[in-house]
């Protein structure tokens, strides 16, 4: 299960108690933030696109939207979003409990410019019902992010 495989990550930094899990959904950003009790913008929401023949996740802030013209300037390719059988084989996680954290190897993470205007943010870790919080720097560490991206709109 993905939800085991992230607090198993997180152990190794003593931040396992900071796993919150919930008995509601949080699979959506409007769901997250009701479980959460923060605002939807703070969601870190992590969504999965192809890239070439690989996956490239990018986490944004819950308000943005990707922008197609963007997104192709950055990565060279249409923007196109992975089913849910190949997030699964592609990710190692399951479509609402994407996260950036104890994905397969092979996994490109990318960080978007959106979130930096909060101190933390509320990633998913691995299932529908569940979230912890970071600070900005603690999600660069823990995500093992490759860059900064600038993909989306709407949030400004």
């Amino acid at each position: 299960m993905a939800l085991e495989k992230v607090k198993e990550y997180f152990r190794q930094y003593g931040m396992e108690e900071r796993v919150q899990e919930f008995e509601v959904s949080s699979a959506t950003v409007e769901l997250a933030a009701q479980a959460v009790g923060c605002e939807p913008e703070r969601i870190a929401k992590t969504l999965s696109f192809k890239v070439d023949d690989g996956c490239v996740l990018i986490v944004t802030a819950g308000d943005a939207k990707i922008d197609n013209s963007k997104f192709k300037g950055t990565f060279h390719t249409k923007a196109k979003m992975l089913t849910p059988g190949e997030v699964e084989n592609m990710v190692g996680h399951s479509v609402g409990g994407v996260c950036p954290f104890a994905v397969n190897r092979e996994v490109e993470v990318c960080l978007d410019e959106s979130l930096k205007r909060f101190e933390t943010v509320f990633p998913a870790c691995g299932s529908s019902s569940s979230a912890i919080e970071l600070t900005i720097p603690e999600l660069e560490k823990h995500s093992g992010y490759s860059k900064w991206v600038d993909v989306c709109k709407n949030w400004e």
